[in-house]
């Protein structure tokens, strides 16, 4: 029995599903203690757009240990933290008109979530979050209340209210209005709908299947909490930071929400740290009402500043993400059109899947692929989709390589 076994808690996943000892890592690549290289379409679940130990990202990181520059700080103000604050004012939020005061929240994208659920309810006077069919925003309590998952759900212990879901965007296949039914129980007063203080949304949703809400259903999302006086907060937790090709997930729909989530690869590096961005009129905080230990984490500010400035001066990245994620895309759809709609190509950008008839079927697709030198994970309700968030920086003969595991493990499994 190793060590792993041994003293830690059965509550590990991903572990199990790649049963080797991980000692390196570089770019799109992890490397086994063994040597073995594996071609990574994980990427921390989305932390690690620039790759594993980025060069650029890295040398900063070190010059600043070496300076011994501080490392941990509260909410103190430190010239890491200025010079991330200032980059990201001038990176990104300027040039795309946004005008967003920033919470440091905690270190991980829960932490941004719970910010945003319990700032929308001191601000609106609320209870109520309208959340959607197969959400996922974390795993603490107001974070889980939101999200649709039974059996994450199911870990709280205890119930989880004031949170309302609605069918998410093509949840019906189409067959009736967007927002018909949450419309409805909201012109109605006898429907029982507590008025709510905010919707929460995933533009994509990961963790539920690499379900990718169409632009037109997020401009009508925004338009009726405009019209409705609900804050519109989302979750970019996952999708933010150039997954889907822009920065925000959300900027193709044109739209502006209250509240963004922002973590994983905001840090540029795979460090911890969070932020929730809100409109300069919802910061109703009184001093300390909202704090944690670790909102100060200095090498996370000096390695997001530094990606900001190398990945986000120009267009350049966005335009690859773009170019990469349709060329993915075309690649899962001549995959499933030779299965005869037995399976479906879903996603954007650099968030793709595979949905098949069960999960069974998906963790054998990916058993495959990882016996093959590729990971990558299983996600929605029944883990039916196998997912695919590979580092945006990845070269186009890693794309080939990727996708020609995934059809060699595809067939593997399914024949053809």
């Amino acid at each position: 029995m190793s060590i792993f076994e041994k003293l830690e808690s059965e509550v590990r996943s991903y572990s199990r599903g790649w049963p080797v000892v991980f000692d390196r890592a570089l770019g799109s690549r992890l490397y086994a203690e063994d040597g073995k290289p594996y071609l990574d379409f994980f990427a921390g679940a989305g932390a690690l757009n620039y790759g594993h130990n980025n060069p650029v990202l890295k040398q900063a990181l070190l010059d600043y240990i070496a300076r011994d520059g501080v490392t941990h700080s509260l909410d103190m103000f430190t010239v890491a933290k200025r010079d991330m604050l200032e980059t990201l004012q001038e990176k990104i939020l300027q040039p795309r008109e946004l005008d967003y005061k920033v919470i440091f929240p905690g270190p991980g994208g829960a932490n941004a979530v719970e910010a945003a659920l319990k700032l929308a309810r001191k601000v609106t006077g609320k209870e109520s979050v309208i959340n959607f069919t197969n959400a996922f925003h974390g795993m603490t309590l107001g974070a889980l209340s939101v999200t649709g998952n039974s059996m994450k759900r199911s870990g709280a212990g205890i119930p989880l209210v004031h949170a309302t879901p609605m069918p998410y965007d093509q949840y019906f296949d189409g067959v009736y209005p967007d927002f018909l039914y949450f419309e409805r129980l909201l012109d109605d007063s006898g429907s029982g709908l507590n008025e709510p203080a905010a919707v929460i949304v995933e533009t994509v949703q990961g963790e539920g299947g690499i379900n990718a809400a169409g632009i037109e259903w997020l401009r009508g999302l925004s338009d009726l909490c405009q019209r409705h006086d609900i804050l519109l907060i989302v979750d970019d937790v996952q999708m933010g930071c150039g997954r889907t090709g822009p920065f925000f997930s959300f900027e193709d729909a044109g739209i502006k929400p209250d509240m963004v989530c922002l973590s994983k690869s905001i840090s540029g590096y795979g460090l911890p740290l969070a932020l929730t961005l809100i409109k300069p009129e919802l910061d109703v905080w009184e001093p300390g009402e909202h704090n944690g230990t670790f909102r100060g984490i200095n090498p996370a500010f000096v390695t997001a500043a530094e990606a900001l400035r190398t990945y986000w001066s120009d267009d350049e990245l966005e335009k690859s993400t773009r170019a990469k994620g349709e060329r993915v895309g075309a690649a899962l759809e001549g995959i499933a059109e030779a299965y005869d709609g037995g399976i479906i190509a879903k996603g954007r950008g650099l968030a793709r899947g595979l949905e098949f008839a069960s999960g069974e079927v998906a963790g054998k697709v990916c058993a495959a692929a990882f016996d093959r030198g590729l990971l990558m994970e299983t996600s929605g309700p029944d883990s039916e989709v196998a997912k695919l968030l590979p580092p945006l920086t990845l070269s186009e003969s890693e794309v080939d390589e990727g996708l020609e595991i995934i059809d060699a493990s595809v067939k593997a499994v399914l024949g053809k």
